[in-house]
This record gives structure tokens, C-alpha cells and sequence, in this order.
């Protein structure tokens, strides 16, 4: 595969934060200097289209989400756990496996009709990267694409971004959870 290069640095670290949890650790990548600039150059390179801003998801996604703005001459959107962000926000709720949790951003940063790209470290379930859609489209964004460095495909996540017709890229892919 294209990107197995980029897979190869990525720390697996078993039993991480709880037994039978395979954690994909992408720090290894990050200090890598040509991976993480061919991670960058790859993410820009699946962006179709034009696109105003490039909105990140705490906190690893605001790294892949400042790099991936500059060479698309986008503004960085950062989407926040709430209570994070100094202006007025609006938020949005979603579930977790218990309880639920609330994803905010500025409610002045981002224009209606603005072209907005989704980007992330992982996608696993999909829920923070759904609730993320759903709260840039209450803003009046088009949102049609997200991107992530990781998918873990058996936990569906990438599958429900698709029925809720945005388009989802990853540049490595791996089995389990």
C-alpha cells in the first residue's frame, strides 16, 4: 500500500488506556520530520475541491488541521471541548459508550456557505467526528469531506460519516480496536 511507510510510524501499544485496546500512537509519527511532512502532503493531496476552512478536533486533529490550512490557503477552525473556548460558542452534544459529551466552537467562526474540511487523527466510532459535521452544518457550513491519519474501519465510524453524506479519506487503516 501507498502509505504503509506511514503505518510503519505508528506506535501500537497494547492494553492502553484499558485491557484489549490496541492504542495507535502517533507521536512516533510526529517526530518523524519526512513522515509527518508526507502525512501532510498526502492529507492536502485528497482534498477535493476549494475549501475556506480546515476545521480541526481537539486536540491532535488541531496539528494535522493548522498544517493541511496553510498550503490550501484556508483559516484553521479549532472544534473544542466545551467550556474551552473564551467567546460566545454554540455546542453540540453526542453520546459516549456512557454518558455523553459536548463538542463547541466560536459562534463567529464560520462564515454560512463556508467550505469546510473535517480533519482528525483517528476516526474510530465516528461520534465526536458526527457531532463535529453536525455542529459546523448548524452553522451554515458545507461540510462534504473529512480526513483522518487512522481509521479503525471495524468500529464503523468512517461508514457513518458516509450516510451522513460526507465523503471520508484515511491514509492507513488498521483491524480491531
Amino acid at each position: 500500500m501507498a502509505n504503509d511507510d506511514l503505518k510503519a510510524l505508528i506506535r501500537t501499544i497494547p492494553d492502553f488506556p484499558k485491557p484489549g485496546i490496541q492504542f495507535r500512537d502517533i507521536t512516533t509519527l510526529l517526530l518523524d520530520a519526512k513522515g509527518l511532512a508526507a502525512c501532510i502532503e498526502r492529507m492536502v493531496a485528497a482534498t477535493r475541491g476549494p475549501v475556506d476552512l480546515v476545521a480541526g478536533i481537539e486536540a491532535r486533529g488541531f496539528l494535522f488541521a493548522a498544517a493541511i490550512a496553510v498550503p490550501l490557503k484556508a483559516g484553521c477552525l479549532l472544534i473544542r471541548k466545551d467550556g474551552k473556548l473564551p467567546g460566545a460558542t454554540i455546542a453540540e452534544d453526542y453520546a459516549l459508550e456512557y454518558g455523553q459529551d459536548r463538542i463547541a466552537m466560536h459562534a463567529d467562526a464560520c462564515a454560512t456557505g463556508a467550505r469546510v474540511l473535517l480533519i482528525d487523527d483517528l476516526i474510530a466510532t465516528g461520534g465526536t467526528a458526527r457531532a463535529a459535521v453536525r455542529l459546523l452544518r448548524k452553522a451554515g457550513a458545507i461540510v462534504e469531506q473529512a480526513q483522518f491519519l487512522i481509521d479503525l474501519p471495524d468500529l464503523g465510524g468512517a461508514d457513518a460519516l458516509r450516510a451522513d453524506g460526507v465523503a471520508v479519506d484515511s491514509l492507513v487503516a488498521f483491524a480491531g480496536h
